[in-house]
């Protein structure tokens, strides 16, 4: 294969042109297995029909839709055509992904259909083009077969941009490169032999976890079983049946398995081998649950940010275990430090590595959180412990103060989910007419479980500094699911809120 400099041509070539490189699984029709051939010809059809079409290089074209193989084929196509992608968070209110297509300027988009309703009425005289639909109107009306020669891009171009999730303001578009992804490809390829892999993907591709995963499948060789987004029923019965040997995961999610009795009895999860968990990190009770869903796997943190790529941590270079918790010991290609008053041990994690962003589109009231030496500022609060393992405490965002202490939630809910009983906790604030906010925590028990609220406060009070301990204990069969599948704070404090009133 030779080096590509163009993300969006970067497939292994090498092997069986006809081996499935992507299996589209939605519920009720026939599965998709869609060939490194045919996924290669069709991108270069997209290639050749957006150019038919007028667009030109460094224009936008959006996708809103749930997983499926032609967004693949859409996202690579455009590469290859120097026209950016930008997938679009179709949970977006309305007015939210409106912004999202005017802001980046989107010339096309491309949708399913039951996203269609939700590009009406954003911008005017938006060409739209439906993956389900016949016709002028269908995606198919915008390939156009033949051979295409990818552009080569320019060192600061852009491949493609993702938007943040909004939570704090307005989504921003983070502008990446193609280098930047072709070292993550390559880098990840070096490290791990994926080719003979299964790899379930199942979160949303307009999110960096599932973007990164899909193109390194296509760089690697492997196979990826793509769903339309997670569903614990439908992920079981997956890599079930089509013997999935590789996972990425949050601890929701596995939450959400566990309840599926019916379905977890019928299924094989023997051939699974490998599960990546990310968004928070994995307790012992966590893992000991996946252990026993999944028997085989080895589990693994991971940690990483739209703006500086899914590459920070890796092994202990000595062979040193990685404490459950941790997220690893950080990679040798990556620069690392923490800063603020307890550093080095304590601090927000800076990074620096090939896969930092170019920078924000269109944001010039935002101030850049890249470090005049080139490290990209995180906002993740990080202990470092004797051994150089990093573990998460939380978000500075997420930080609030109680009494004059400052709290980190992360470090609150390691704390609680400490105990055997429970596989995971979310900390939040309330206001409080003497301290100015409070801590109050959702929790998850483990399966069959009783302990009350009582016993989780005496746990944080036998296992943490007083200020810490949740005033206040809610218990959930599951912690709700932002978009991005990670945990939803901000929906849980509204909850907060209204039940501490509530009494």
């Amino acid at each position: 294969m030779t080096a590509a400099t163009n993300l969006g041509a970067f497939i292994d070539r090498t092997g069986d042109p006809d081996r499935p490189l992507i299996i589209g699984v939605r519920p009720g029709e026939k599965p998709d297995a869609v060939s490194r051939a045919r996924l290669d010809a069709m991108a270069d059809a997209f290639a050749r029909g957006l150019l038919r079409g007028g667009l030109r290089r460094g224009e936008r074209i959006a996708i809103l839709s749930a997983n499926r193989p032609e967004f693949v084929v859409a996202l690579l196509g455009a590469m290859r055509a120097g026209v950016v992608p930008v997938p679009v968070n179709y949970k977006f209110p309305p007015a939210m992904i409106g912004h999202v297509l005017a802001d980046c300027g989107a010339r096309l988009v491309l949708c399913d259909g039951p996203r269609r309703a939700q590009v009406d009425g954003t911008v005017p005289d938006l060409r739209v083009a439906v993956f389900d639909a016949d016709g002028l109107e269908g995606f198919a009306a915008w390939l156009d077969p033949g051979p295409f020669e990818p552009i080569v891009p320019e060192p600061e171009e852009a491949a493609l941009f993702l938007y943040t999730s909004g939570s704090t303001g307005r989504p921003k578009g983070v502008r990446l490169s193609h280098a930047s992804h072709l070292w993550v490809a390559r880098t990840r390829m070096a490290e791990t032999d994926l080719r003979p892999e299964r790899v379930l993907i199942a979160a949303p591709l307009y999110h960096m976890n599932a973007l990164a995963l899909a193109l390194l499948v296509c760089a690697a060789g492997a196979t990826a079983v793509l769903l339309p987004q997670f569903e614990a029923g439908a992920y079981i019965d997956a890599i079930s049946r089509y013997g999935c040997t590789w996972l990425t995961a949050v601890p929701p999610m596995i939450a959400m398995m566990l309840r599926e009795r019916e379905a977890l009895q019928r299924a094989d999860l023997t051939s699974v081998h490998t599960v990546r968990m990310g968004s928070a990190p994995v307790n012992d009770a966590l893992a000991h649950q996946i252990r026993l869903l999944l028997p085989n796997a080895r589990i693994l943190n991971a940690y990483g940010t739209t703006e500086g790529g899914p590459i920070v941590f890796r092994d202990h270079p000595a062979g040193l275990p990685t404490p459950i918790s941790s997220v690893g010991y950080p990679h040798p290609e990556v620069a690392v430090r923490l800063e603020g008053p307890d550093a080095p041990d304590v601090g927000v994690l800076q990074m620096r590595s090939p896969a930092i962003m170019l920078g924000y589109h269109n944001r010039p009231d935002t101030p850049s959180p890249i470090t005049t030496d080139g490290y990209y500022n995180t906002g993740d609060v990080f202990r470092r412990d004797a051994n150089g393992f990093h573990h998460f405490l939380g978000r500075t965002d997420d930080m609030f103060v109680s009494g004059g202490e400052n709290i980190f939630p992360g470090e609150v809910e390691l704390v609680l989910e400490g105990h055997p009983d429970l596989l995971q906790a979310c900390v939040v604030p309330v206001e409080d007419a003497i301290k100015g906010t409070k801590p109050v925590a959702f929790v998850v028990r483990r399966p069959g479980a009783s302990i009350n609220e009582a016993g989780v406060k005496a746990h944080a009070l036998a296992n943490a500094p007083a200020y810490q301990h949740p005033r206040r204990v809610w218990f959930l069969d599951a912690l709700p699911l932002a978009s991005t599948n990670k945990i939803d704070r901000n929906a849980l404090c509204q909850q907060a809120e209204t039940m501490s009133r509530a009494g």
